[in-house]
């Protein structure tokens, strides 16, 4: 059976997802994150919350996420978490 995902983790994937692929649609965005519709819709809502992403609405009401710059300090900060743990074999 396969490792479930930590919640950090999840997260990480998602603000990832949105950083590589600027302005991602929501539909998209789900397929890349690999969860439930129901699960992705509680993670959105709680980045969004926290402002780690941010909608957004052209003239045409499409919508799409973009990462803010909290959310790209989470990254670099998880990556140095990662590193120490990589470092001390954990």
């Amino acid at each position: 059976m396969a490792k479930k995902r930590e919640r950090l983790e999840v997260i990480k994937d998602i603000l990832k997802a949105v950083r590589e692929n600027r302005n991602i649609k929501p539909t998209r965005l789900l397929y890349s994150s690999n969860l439930s519709p129901q699960m992705f819709k509680d993670y959105v809502n709680e980045l969004l919350k926290k402002e780690f992403i941010k909608m957004n609405e052209d003239e045409e009401g499409k919508k799409t996420f973009s990462i803010t710059t909290k959310g790209h300090e989470f990254l670099q900060e998880y990556k140095v978490i990662e590193n120490f743990i990589d470092n001390f074999g954990l």
